[in-house]
This record gives structure tokens, C-alpha cells and sequence, in this order.
């Protein structure tokens, strides 16, 4: 809303200034300013006057001051003065805040006799948009001086004129108007005639010379007279214009009009020739004293160029177009004259009728071509000047726009319109409009005029990422290659440029102890998931997290959606094969499963036990037997593993039988474990003993210990097995003595692997072996506990028995002492690293590995117990 003022300003003018009328004179200025309502807009109105003739950078008028418009918002608003055709003849010097003039100014071809005279100019700023009326006056100085049509004038005058006649003089003509137009005339000598000037309701004069007196031709037949018109200017100017008057013989009868004044239309689309209207006078004359000739007496310019008058008839015709825009109102005075030079005058006021030959124009004063899609209701888009050149019915105009639009036009001021929003836009909806501006007028013949603006709907960022589906599943089978795609992600912005610009990422969570980010990895440009490790389904089956999409804009939007991963179990070689519990199978092992000769058919050797981690049918096991010394005497349950004979032992079976046994799962493809079983066929244990270098896997000795290591570790064997005799037998002897063996409700422990329990009474060892080795890798802490079902002995080996040992030798005196502390080192050594102890079933001994040296050298004892 602007502050609306209106301030009347009088300047004294510049007494230096040639083009000021004079020095007394003042420069005026009209200032008045009407402000309207408007959101973005401000229309006012300001008034200056100047004189014609400036020089070019003349001051016209302070817009600073006087319109209360600061020069920053010129500058910044880009104020400049916008002309409506023509010619531009003041300018706007922004940084000054003042209106100057652009070029010369000639009053007079500016607006010919037309008072008072002005033109008017747009003064334009932007952002916002603020709009100016100007009108500057011309006011006229005295630059052109009176002139007269013709250089001399010839009058026939009858010698029996009356006093008091009348002869009508052509005026003389000065461009300027008001004081520095004509303003007396004066006629020399005045004996004869003198001079009488009237003044016309449009404002124009016209002379006659009256006669003052009778002529008498014979005293004097011609006159000379001098016309002289002066104009009000300062300094004055004057035109002359010589008459000579030749006295003629009588006539004695002046034509007389039979109007004062006639009046006529034409419409202004008449063609040349056109008949507009005839004058008429009458003369009471006889012969050729009474014959009147018609001419213009006053006529402007423009008038003789469009008119003509018949000089015998009085007939005025049409002679160029008329153009009502133009002039819309013309007044001729006409001389009826007779043959005598007697006349009268008589006046024709012709009026043009306006017709509708002008279109209504558009001129686009100010135009955003861009706006946000949030603009508020009622932001202004463009303001539009509209008029037409017709008057009445055919200069009112109608505007409009084209409907379903979310636009509306607006009368701001007279012939000004905007272009306004009408509800909320939306780019997503539409991201252009062309609106067509649509102007009429009001005419007969109605013209039309349009316009059409594109108005093009910039994006905000007011739409979320939006994924394609609520929810994503998918499967991945386990053993995945790491960086494995598992699938993409995508989702859809509804906005434009940088503000559907998406980026992806996985919101940070802890998965089951581990960081999010150590499982999979999202694409920031296209959404692809990847696999970062590879998933083992028996760790972990399924997992859940969320990945956000997120926008460009400013400021950014977001959305997540959950993606669940299942992860399928898979069977092939990089899986879980079957694992064999039992038999334990160690590099060295010397464990063998005894099978006395008169077993019965069916006797249940051993069990093997095995697992698989997989689930499903990834992990259903099947057993079978794959290599045997002597296939026929056993068989395996293709089940549950269980090794039995099938057939009597005889004598020409081998007491030493290997087995080779493989375990399959289900899956596909199946993975498989062969586990190796060393079976006795014997009943006794030496028998077993002749044999039992034949069960180890490998040979008993490296070949590459040399010879002294074997002859140590022989020495070693020796006294072990002497020191294991004599403590054992003791402990058992006194342990049978003991109560306890008797009352003792101690249960079988049987020896299985981690994470395996058996809860079968039949067992995976024959019924009347149970037995648990533990191991450390410090032998000092391994021991090996053995019993039998129903009450049999129960052998403890502790390998803490070194010192007892020792002692016994010390007592005994065996060995020399060099020998003895050699050898006591090397028992040390022995003892310390015992790490493996195992009774072999069927037998009063146990099987002990131990390894010397940093190479781990291992080698095996059997420690007999008795």
C-alpha cells in the first residue's frame, strides 16, 4: 500500500536559461500521485511542467522527492521510463533520482494548436512492481512569429462602398498559442479603412477592414495599406503582409450568406471526394456584379489539405482519409465574394464520426515468466497496458483470460490490468501455463486482440522419496561371493531437478553384536544392496534393517522402507560337510576297537557318530561303508552308523581289520566325511600288542630322529613302564582295600566331543568299555581315568608322579650319578610333555604321546599297568 499525497510546486525559472518565455516567468510543476491497493504493485500519478525547447539533460522533475522513490530502489528495481509509441523525450537518470530531457521539444509539432499541451510516459520498477504516471506539459515560448498566407493582398473596392463596408483579410497564422500566439493587429494608414478583429468560439480571430468613408475613384483610385500582426511574446514578433486596394465603379450590393454558420458530419472512413456539404449566399446584383465566388477565408493546414470548396457551386468535398484519432472537429471560414469584390463570410464546422477501425493493443509493461510452486495466492505474474484509439463504445475494451487456469485478471488503473495467481499451483500438476490474454472492444464491428504468455512453475521440494513397494523380501542363498547384488531398491520423487535427486543409505543399526555395514552396503546413486561378507545360515538365517532414500532439495526429504533378507541354506563345497564325533580321529592314533573271535553274529563293534550343522535335508545322514580289509565280516547301519559283524569271526581273519567309513548328508550336491576305524579281532592283548604298531596312521617314528633319540626314548619307555608298574599297583592295592569301591555311586562318564550328548542305552562303544581322555596341552595337567561296568578296576594316570619316580631311584641306586641325572633330564623332558593318554579297551594299558623337542617331534608310549 503506497502513501498517496498531492503537492502543487512552484519553481522560479532560471533567469539564464534562453529557453524560459522570460525572466520573471515561473516554472510550475504539478505534482499529484494516486495510489490503489495492490499486492504487489503500486500505480501513481506525478505532473510536471517545462518549457518547449529544452536543451538535452534539462531538468524536468526530482522523482526522489516528489515521489518518495529512494534511488537504491531505482537502481535495484531497474526503473526506467516506458513510452507507448512515439518518440521517448525525457529519460530517467537513476542515479540522480531525476527526469531529464532526452531531446529537443518543439510545442508545436508536439501538439500543433492543441492547449493545454502535454504527454504523458510510464515510469517502471520492478521487484516489486511499482508504477508511475508521469505527464509533463509543454508550455509554449515565443519561437515562431505571425505569417500571413499571402506576401500581398489585392482588393477591389466599388467607389459607391458605404462607409462601413466590410472586407474580410486572410488572418495571419503563429504556431504559438496563448500570450506568444497573435494578440493585435493594426492596419496603416487608417484614413480609408480601419481594422476591426473578432475573436471566434474556438478560440481563433479573423479580420475585416471597414471603410470609413466613401471612395472617390476619381480623386484617388488605389490604396496601399500595411497589415501588421503582433504577437504577446517577450520579445514581441510581428508578421506584415502589403494590401493593395483598387477602387472600382459601382457595385453597390455585398453578397450575403444564408447562414452565419453550417454545420456537417462525415464519418471518418469516407472515401476521398466525398460531398460534405455546400455554403450558399445570395448576391441582389444583376449580371456579373451579382455572381459570388466561394473560397477559404481561415483554414488550417490540415484543413486545405482534406478539404476543397467549389468556387462557383459552394460545394465542400472530401479530399484525403480522416482519421478521428487524429482531429476529430474541424471549423473553415469561407468567403462569398462577387464579381464587384464585395463579400461576406460565413463559417462551416464539420465533425468527424467515429468509427471502430482500431484494434485494441496489448503492451506487456512487466512479466515474471517464473514462479515457485508456493507462491501465495494473488502474486502478480505480469501487468499489461490495454487501450484503443476509438472513442465511445468503440474505445471501451473488455479483458479476460482463457479459463481453467489457476489465473485471474485484474483492473489495476485505467487501461492497466494484471495478471494474478488464483489459487495454489502445483508443478507436479502442470509446470507450464499459456495463458491467452483475450482483449474486445465494445464496437459495432468488434476487434479483438490477444496475447499469450507462458508462464513456466518452478519446483519446490515438497514431496517425499516415495519407494515402489511398502516392503521388500528377498532370498539369498548362503556362500554368497562377497559383493554379491542381493537386489535394488528404487523409489520415486515427484518433484524436478535437483530436488528428485536421490541418494540412498542404510540407516546404522547393531545386528546381533555387529555393525549393519559389516553385512551389506547400499549404492548412494541406485539403490543396489550388496552382500558385504558371505552369509552362513547356520549363523545367522534371516535379518531385517531399513534404508532411507533422501532428496536434493533444500531443505532435503526423506522416507525409509524395511528390507527383510532371508538366507537360504545351501550344501555345496564351500557348506558345512558332516563332522564324525566319534571315533575321534587325531594324527597318530593308535585306538583300535576290539572284537573277540566267538563274537555272535550282529555284535555291535562301535558307533559312528556324526553331525551336521546344516538344517533340512542339508543335514540328514547316511552311512556307509567304503573300504574294508575283509568286507564281508562287518557291516554299517545306513542310519545310525552301527558298525556289526555279520558273520562269525574265524581263524583266518585277521587280527588287525581297518574300516573306512563315509558319511554323506543329503544335500546337493552331498558332502561327505571318512572316518578311519582300526578293528582287533582278538581275545587277549599281547595279541593286540604284535600288532599294534600296524594300527597308527603313520609310522610310530619320524625317520628323522637319529639313532640317539630312539635309544633315549627306548631308556625312557623302560623306566616309565617300571615306575608305572610299581605306583600302580600300590594305589590299586590299597584303593581295593578301601571302602569306597564298594559303596561308590560314581557314574560312567563317556568321552564325546563338544556340543554332542548320547542319550541311548546302547552307546557308541561296546557295552563293557566307557572311557574319558582328557587332554591340555600341558601334560602335567592331562590325565587318563578308564573303568569298567559292574565293579571293574578304575586306572588313574597321573602324569604328577615324576618326583615319586625319582625318589625311587635315589633309593635304589640303579644308575651311576652321571647317568642318573642324564637320564633324569631326560624323563624331565618326557614327563612334561606327555599330552595324550588312552587306555586301549581289552587291555591293562594306556597309549601316551609325547613330544621333546621345539619341532614337535611325537612319538608314543605303551604304558603297561602291571
Amino acid at each position: 500500500m503506497g502513501i498517496c499525497s498531492m503537492a502543487f510546486l512552484r519553481l522560479s525559472s532560471n533567469a539564464h536559461n534562453p529557453w524560459m518565455v522570460s525572466r520573471h516567468s515561473k516554472w510550475q510543476v504539478v505534482f499529484f500521485i494516486l495510489c490503489f491497493y495492490g499486492v504487489d504493485v503500486i500505480y501513481c500519478n506525478a505532473r510536471y511542467s517545462i518549457t518547449e525547447e529544452m536543451p538535452e539533460g534539462s531538468f524536468v522533475g526530482n522523482i526522489d522527492k516528489d515521489l518518495g522513490i529512494e534511488i537504491s530502489r531505482l537502481i535495484s528495481g531497474k526503473a526506467r521510463v516506458v513510452t507507448k509509441g512515439g518518440r521517448q523525450y525525457v529519460d530517467l537518470s537513476r542515479d540522480k533520482g531525476t527526469l531529464v530531457v532526452k531531446e529537443r521539444i518543439d510545442r508545436e509539432e508536439l501538439c500543433k494548436q492543441t492547449t493545454p499541451c502535454s504527454f504523458s510516459f510510464d515510469l517502471i520498477a520492478e521487484n516489486p512492481i511499482q508504477l508511475h504516471r508521469v505527464t509533463v506539459e509543454v508550455q509554449d515560448i515565443n519561437d515562431n512569429a505571425p505569417l500571413f498566407p499571402k506576401e500581398n493582398v489585392n482588393l477591389e473596392v466599388s467607389e459607391n462602398a458605404i462607409s462601413g463596408t466590410r472586407f474580410p483579410l486572410d488572418s495571419a497564422i503563429d504556431t504559438d498559442v496563448g500570450l506568444n500566439g497573435i494578440q493585435s493587429y493594426k492596419l496603416h494608414p487608417t484614413d480609408s479603412f480601419k481594422l476591426e478583429v473578432h475573436s471566434q468560439t474556438d478560440g481563433s480571430k479573423y479580420i475585416e477592414m471597414v471603410l470609413q468613408r466613401e471612395l472617390d475613384r476619381e480623386e484617388r483610385d488605389e490604396i496601399k495599406l500595411v497589415l501588421v500582426a503582433t504577437d504577446g511574446g517577450s520579445p514581441q514578433k510581428s508578421g506584415t503582409v502589403k494590401i493593395h486596394v483598387t477602387v472600382l465603379d459601382v457595385n453597390d450590393n455585398v453578397p450575403v450568406c444564408k447562414q452565419s454558420v453550417f454545420k456537417t458530419e462525415v464519418r471518418e472512413n469516407s472515401p476521398a471526394g466525398t460531398v460534405i456539404g455546400t455554403v450558399s449566399a445570395a448576391d441582389a446584383d444583376e449580371g456579373v456584379n451579382g455572381q459570388v465566388s466561394y473560397s477559404f477565408a481561415v483554414a488550417s493546414k490540415e484543413a486545405r489539405e482534406l478539404f476543397e470548396i467549389n468556387t462557383d457551386t459552394g460545394e465542400i468535398r472530401l479530399l484525403d482519409h480522416l482519421d478521428y484519432e487524429s482531429q476529430n472537429s474541424y471549423q473553415i471560414n469561407i468567403k462569398a465574394r462577387d464579381k464587384g469584390g464585395l463579400a461576406d463570410t460565413c463559417k462551416i464546422v464539420i465533425d468527424v464520426i467515429d468509427e471502430n477501425d482500431n484494434s485494441p493493443t496489448i503492451q506487456l509493461m512487466s512479466f515474471s515468466n517464473t514462479l515457485p510452486e508456493n507462491s501465495p495466492v494473488g502474486t502478480t505474474v505480469a501487468v499489461i497496458n490495454v487501450e484503443d484509439a476509438d472513442s465511445g463504445k468503440n474505445g471501451l475494451v473488455q479483458c479476460s483470460i482463457n479459463k481453467n487456469t489457476p489465473f485471474k485478471i485484474e483492473s489495476s488503473l485505467t487501461d492497466y490490468y494484471s495478471l494474478v495467481t488464483d489459487d495454489m499451483l502445483d508443478r507436479e500438476s502442470l509446470a507450464e501455463y499459456n495463458i491467452t490474454i483475450l482483449v474486445s472492444d465494445q464496437g459495432i464491428n468488434v476487434r479483438h486482440a490477444n496475447k499469450t504468455l507462458n508462464v513456466k512453475i518452478s519446483d519446490v521440494n515438497d514431496n517425499p522419496p516415495v519407494f515402489e513397494f511398502e516392503e521388500y523380501k528377498t532370498f539369498v542363498s548362503e556362500n554368497n561371493s562377497p559383493g554379491l547384488t542381493i537386489m535394488t531398491v528404487k523409489a520415486n520423487d515427484a518433484d524436478w531437478g535437483p530436488n528428485a535427486q536421490l541418494s540412498y543409505f542404510l540407516k546404522d543399526e547393531d545386528m546381533r553384536g555387529a555393525p549393519l555395514s559389516s553385512l551389506v552396503s547400499v549404492d548412494s546413486h541406485t539403490g543396489t544392496i550388496h552382500a558385504v561378507k558371505s552369509f552362513d545360515f547356520e549363523q545367522l538365517k534371516s535379518f531385517a534393517f531399513n534404508v532411507t532414500a533422501r532428496d536434493g532439495g533444500s531443505p532435503p526429504l526423506s522416507s525409509e522402507v524395511t528390507i527383510t533378507i532371508n538366507i537360504q541354506d545351501q550344501n555345496d563345497n564351500n557348506d558345512n560337510a558332516p563332522q564324525v564325533l566319534y571315533p575321534v580321529q587325531t594324527g597318530a592314533s593308535v585306538v583300535a576297537e576290539i572284537v573277540p573271535r566267538a563274537a555272535d553274529v550282529g555284535y555291535l563293534v562301535t558307533k559312528v557318530v556324526a553331525v551336521d550343522v546344516d538344517s533340512g535335508q542339508n543335514a540328514w545322514l547316511s552311512y556307509k561303508l567304503q573300504k574294508a580289509t575283509y568286507r564281508a565280516l562287518f557291516e554299517v547301519s545306513l542310519q545310525n552308523g552301527e558298525i556289526r559283524t555279520v558273520r562269525q569271526v574265524t581263524d583266518k581273519d585277521a587280527v588287525k581289520q581297518k574300516l573306512t567309513v563315509v558319511v554323506e548328508d543329503n544335500g546337493q550336491p552331498s558332502r561327505s566325511a571318512v572316518v578311519s576305524i582300526n578293528v582287533a579281532v582278538a581275545d587277549s592283548f599281547p595279541e593286540v600288542l604284535s600288532e599294534f604298531t600296524d594300527f597308527t596312521h603313520g609310522k610310530l617314528y619320524d625317520e628323522s630322529l637319529t639313532f640317539y633319540l630312539v635309544l633315549a626314548l627306548a631308556a625312557v619307555s623302560f623306566l616309565f613302564i617300571t615306575c608305572v608298574v610299581v605306583i600302580i599297583s600300590v594305589k590299586i592295592y590299597r584303593w581295593r582295600q578301601s571302602s569306597f569301591l564298594y559303596q561308590s555311586n560314581l557314574p560312567v562318564i563317556p568321552y564325546y566331543p563338544p556340543y554332542y550328548a548320547d542319550t541311548g542305552v546302547t552307546g557308541t562303544l561296546p557295552h563293557g568299555y566307557n572311557y574319558e581322555v582328557c587332554m591340555t596341552t600341558d601334560s602335567r595337567k592331562s590325565d587318563c581315568k578308564f573303568s569298567t561296568l559292574g565293579g571293574q578296576n578304575v586306572l588313574v594316570v597321573d602324569p604328577s608322579f615324576t618326583e615319586t619316580m625319582q625318589r625311587s631311584m635315589k633309593e635304589k641306586n640303579i644308575l651311576e650319578k652321571s647317568e642318573q641325572q642324564e637320564m633324569k633330564t631326560i624323563i624331565k623332558k618326557t614327563l612334561n610333555h606327555l599330552t595324550h593318554c588312552v587306555y586301549v579297551p581289552g587291555s591293562f594299558a594306556c597309549l601316551c604321546k609325547a613330544r621333546i623337542n621345539k619341532e614337535y617331534t611325537e612319538f608314543y608310549l605303551l604304558i603297561s599297568l602291571f
